[in-house]
């Protein structure tokens, strides 16, 4: 097979990757448990031929160059090493959601180019290596390749630090009502920020507090404990943001709106609703919810001033090829 497309689902941590132990392999300074998101998704065909002079990129009919094509262009040449091939690649993606807000994009993106690439260069990999070979274009890519709610160990090495599943899509019924504040590109990448995140006097104490929230954070995954759940995504979530806003120089991802949606999701956890928030590396909020309720939440997001829409989605699959 020399062309494969594949689809990957964007993921929400509710205990974040921030720092790198390995930046070039993208090792995590600690482990992470995010869901993926149903709907949220990259769509990627990868075509490698003998009449292509070099790699090519295009992502929603835009033909990328620069920093966007030299990390597609490392990822492919792992794929060309695995395979044992020189042929480059024409690459054509298409994200169905905001790209470089904060919402992933790179997550399902690199999870959908490695699983079409490796596809494509005749390749058959593991759930385990897919992963790990994910891993290394973008951190977080590594939980879009395994599906449901997903665990990523963070290890010491690339044989060890990859992502599994621990619980199926289907396992708890929760919503994810993303709260569109800003569609603009951040104007700091993730890659760059993690890079940050060493220089905070923070991050220690976070790392040191990570171990707990995981523990924490995967029994209420598996009980279905949405107060437990809450109460730790919150937490993990100032923390990591914490560590930006402390970083040299300091990252400042949240805008007006980003604070009045926290600020109504706790009153409105505090009249009884089952909700609560998190917030990847930008201004978008998004806030969890039990799907019984997602309507009801996604409608009072919608009257908040500076939230122009949400997006809804619930616990979403694995990184999959698709037949043609």
């Amino acid at each position: 097979m020399t062309t494969a497309t594949a689809r990957a689902c964007a993921n929400i941590a509710f205990i974040k990757y921030w720092g790198d132990r390995d930046a070039a392999l993208r090792i995590p300074s600690n482990g992470s448990i995010s869901m993926n998101l149903e709907g949220l998704y990259t769509h990627t065909e990868v075509r490698f031929s003998p009449e292509l002079k070099k790699d090519t990129l295009t992502i929603n009919a835009f033909p990328i160059s620069g920093p966007g094509l030299a990390r597609v262009n490392t990822l492919l040449d792992r794929v060309r090493q695995m395979a044992g091939m020189r042929l480059c690649a024409q690459v054509t993606s298409q994200n169905n959601f905001p790209v470089g807000a904060g919402l992933a994009s790179s997550a399902s993106a690199f999870a959908a180019l490695s699983l079409a690439a490796s596809a494509a260069a005749g390749l058959q990999l593991s759930e385990r290596e897919l992963s790990r070979l994910a891993r290394t274009g973008s951190g977080s890519a590594c939980r879009s390749v395994p599906g449901g709610f997903v665990e990523w160990q963070a290890g010491e090495s690339d044989a060890d630090s990859f992502a599994f599943s621990i619980a199926p899509p289907d396992h708890w019924a929760l919503a994810d009502c993303i709260a569109i504040v800003s569609q603009a590109h951040k104007f700091t990448g993730s890659t760059e920020g993690h890079a940050r995140a060493h220089t905070s006097p923070l991050h220690l104490a976070r790392q040191a507090e990570v171990p707990r929230l995981l523990v924490e954070c995967r029994r209420a995954i598996l009980e279905r404990d949405f107060e437990t759940l809450a109460v730790f995504t919150e937490l993990d979530c100032h923390l990591m943001h914490a560590v930006m806003m402390t970083s040299s120089p300091p990252l400042l991802y949240w805008q007006p709106a980003t604070l009045s949606v926290m600020q109504a999701v706790h009153a409105w956890r505090k009249r009884g609703l089952p909700v609560c928030y998190t917030i990847d590396a930008g201004p978008n909020v998004h806030v969890i919810c039990e799907r019984g309720v997602a309507h009801r939440v996604s409608a009072q997001l919608v009257e908040i001033p500076g939230v122009s829409q949400v997006l809804v989605a619930s616990p979403g699959g694995p990184a999959r090829l698709e037949i043609r």
